[in-house]
């Protein structure tokens, strides 16, 4: 009888699990895409917003000459070649408002990028 109740349960255990498979999260699954356009001197959007713990792919597109992004805060920085595109993977782990610029020297308004 033990091992028929035993067998119940193993059954009920398998059955279960089969009508309700369980979810893990993976970063792959949870990552947001974050698209932002460089040209001389400016960032489009010039503003982002990011929740802490959440994993972020930083998608970063030149439109002119090769630019770059840091934020030294957050130890980040990405090199984007002319009228090309970089990516970086990442995961916020402070809370804050945090300044990026423009990596690399692109022109006469390279300062207020």
């Amino acid at each position: 009888m033990r091992k028929g109740f035993m067998l119940l349960i193993l059954v009920i255990g398998i059955t279960t699990i089969s009508i309700f498979p369980i979810r893990t999260s993976s970063a792959e699954e949870s990552a947001r895409r974050i698209e932002i356009t460089a040209r001389r001197f400016t960032f489009d959007p010039t503003e982002i917003t990011l929740k802490k713990g959440q994993p972020i792919d930083l998608v970063v597109k030149s439109l002119d000459v090769a630019h770059g992004l840091r934020f030294r805060d957050l130890n980040l920085e990405m090199k984007v070649p002319k009228s090309g595109t970089a990516e970086l993977r990442f995961t916020p782990e402070k809370t804050g408002d945090f300044v990026g610029h423009c990596a690399v020297f692109c022109g006469a308004g390279h300062g207020g990028m």
